[in-house]
């Protein structure tokens, strides 16, 4: 079985595949959910203000859509750090660490 993704894991999705903007079906096969997920997913990041549905019938990002997936790059970025840093550590061999005081 795949790992589930988060609920912020999947708006994150949503974001990429919307920034240069897309139809619904294109979303809908990228970020792999169901037409009446993505219906209600699509619903929440509009009410947010963060996508907006435009001309040439697609969604695309909003300023505040932008700014969101920015952050969301970063804590990304944070969060693989400070899990590499933590299995560096997991794998340290026992007779290297401190004893404890």
């Amino acid at each position: 079985m795949g790992k589930h993704r988060s609920r912020l894991q999947i708006v994150a999705d949503i974001h990429f595949v919307v920034k240069d903007g897309a139809k619904k079906t294109q979303i809908m096969r990228r970020v792999n959910l169901s037409y009446k997920l993505l219906g209600r997913y699509l619903t929440d990041v509009m009410e947010a203000g963060l996508v907006r549905f435009g001309d040439a019938n697609s969604y695309t990002l909003t300023p505040r859509g932008r700014d969101f997936l920015n952050g969301y790059q970063e804590y990304s970025r944070r969060y693989r750090q400070l899990k590499e840093q933590f299995n560096d550590i997991r794998h340290v061999p026992s007779w290297t660490r401190s004893a404890p005081i």
